[in-house]
């Protein structure tokens, strides 16, 4: 498929499409995502609600921080707001932008911004295609991870969350 006022695109679905990028070494794949939004909801004691859920890419469940797809137009903190809620039942309180994230920047133009929330209210509670919601501590988080069932945003948002701690 060629749009003739844009960019080549091999497919597009209901999410994701794909352009075929001229490159001086032949055509670069760049697969385009609407961008994605994803919270570290920390309590006072520093675990962090992991949420799981089954992930097709990775054919398993995986622990990790509330997240979800931008909606066209949408504010990055709206969309953290809206699927906070929407995964979990809870609202937030004191919200933080941590950083942005680029997942895989190889051959994807998706990025990732990382909230942290705290004084959070609601009683967390499975929603959405959750199965389980529990607070983990980072090292429990990373010893998922470890065993292969985290993902690469949560470890980036708990590295961010480190900096700012630092800084």
């Amino acid at each position: 498929m060629t749009d003739p006022d844009g960019p080549r695109f091999a497919f597009r679905g209901r999410l994701l499409a794909v352009e075929l990028r001229p490159h001086p070494q032949g055509v670069r794949e760049v697969v385009h995502h609407p961008g994605a939004v994803a919270v570290l909801v920390l309590e006072p004691t520093n675990r962090v609600l992991a949420v799981r859920q089954h992930r097709e890419g990775a054919g398993q469940a995986l622990w990790e921080i509330p997240a979800g797809v931008l909606e066209p137009g949408e504010r990055p903190l709206k969309a953290a707001q809206r699927e906070l809620e929407e995964e979990t039942g809870l609202e937030g309180g004191r919200w933080k932008f941590l950083g942005l994230l680029y997942p895989s920047p190889g051959y994807a133009a998706e990025r990732i911004y990382l909230f942290s929330v705290t004084d959070w209210t609601g009683r967390p509670e499975p929603r959405s295609e959750i199965e389980a919601l529990e607070f983990l501590s980072p090292e429990e988080i990373f010893s998922e991870a470890r065993k292969g069932r985290g993902d690469a945003k949560t470890l980036a948002a708990l590295a961010f969350l480190e900096r700012v701690k630092g800084t």
